[in-house]
């Protein structure tokens, strides 16, 4: 199996540290630790953050082939703020690097030669990049939309456009409220609302996150519910890209939607136990949690 991501890599600044982030990068790194070939496109800066992001990504087995240099525009940044109960919001620079990514049929090839897609909205802030993702996004086999609302930095139009593309589309539950709002849906009941975006958006697979109370999977017309895992948080970086790369795996694997949606939440839980967005688990180390869950 081979799962190509697309979009922003940039540099998680915390008060006292910084880490590489941004979520397509989490989502192929967490594939790479599992076993799937993954890579991303994606553009740095011609600046010593993009070397070492390139460094990072090296240094873990990833492959950089598809990222691009803009000798113009810096490597991406984000302030990260973390609030009482670790919840983490963002400041995300612009213009950077990521927002200039270009197409070319060597990036086009990669997305053909792949069984699906991941994407976000955040990477379709800029016309460029969201003219290159377009453009790939007809040539690819499956397309996965990772929702990802970064207020200013999408509005009605794009995230339309982008849902009725995808294939298959994740997003939290603040997430869902936003974009019934938008899209004029007015349903009390929460399954009644996935179902109404699913019509609109003529997509039969979509996820729901609820942070610590877990997560549902509507997979061709059938729920699925996760009530979530006992974990002392510690930040919630990179915990939901962790949990759509285990949970793509599976189903795209063949997996029972149930077990898919249990194994992915408990790793998105350790990943928000644990620093920063890129812990590595074995799968023991998964299976014992979920275990000792029980």
């Amino acid at each position: 199996m081979k799962i190509t991501c697309f979009g922003e890599v940039l540099w998680d600044i915390f008060p006292d540290h910084k880490k590489v982030g941004g979520a397509p990068l989490n989502v192929a790194l967490r594939l790479h630790s599992i076993g799937i070939e993954s890579s991303i496109i994606t553009k740095i800066g011609d600046d010593n953050l993009g070397k070492d992001i390139l460094r990072y990504a090296k240094d873990r087995g990833l492959s950089t082939d598809t990222f691009q240099v803009d000798k113009q525009y810096k490597t991406g940044e984000v302030l990260v703020t973390l609030d009482k109960e670790n919840t983490a919001t963002y400041e995300i620079s612009r213009p950077v690097a990521w927002d200039f990514i270009t197409y070319s049929e060597k990036i086009a090839d990669q997305v053909k030669a792949s069984d699906a897609i991941v994407f976000g909205s955040l990477a379709s802030r800029n016309d460029v990049s969201r003219n290159t993702l377009l453009n790939l996004l007809d040539k690819a086999n499956f397309k996965i939309l990772d929702v990802n609302l970064r207020p200013p930095h999408y509005d009605r139009a794009l995230l339309s456009e982008l849902m009725s593309k995808a294939d298959f589309i994740k997003l939290n539950d603040e997430e869902l409220e936003e974009i019934c709002i938008h899209f004029d849906i007015h349903k009390d009941k929460f399954e009644d609302q996935v179902k109404a975006i699913a019509s609109y958006t003529n997509t039969n697979q979509i996820c729901i996150t609820k942070g610590g109370k877990g997560a549902t999977l509507l997979h061709n017309g059938i729920f699925y519910h996760n009530k979530g895992y006992t974990i002392k948080v510690v930040d919630t970086v990179g915990a939901g890209d962790s949990f759509l790369a285990t949970l793509i795996s599976e189903l795209l694997q063949g997996k029972e939607p149930q077990e898919a949606i249990d194994l992915s939440c408990a790793v998105g839980a350790m990943v928000a136990g644990s620093t920063g967005a890129n812990p590595i688990f074995t799968k023991k180390e998964i299976q014992d949690f979920i275990i000792n869950q029980s």
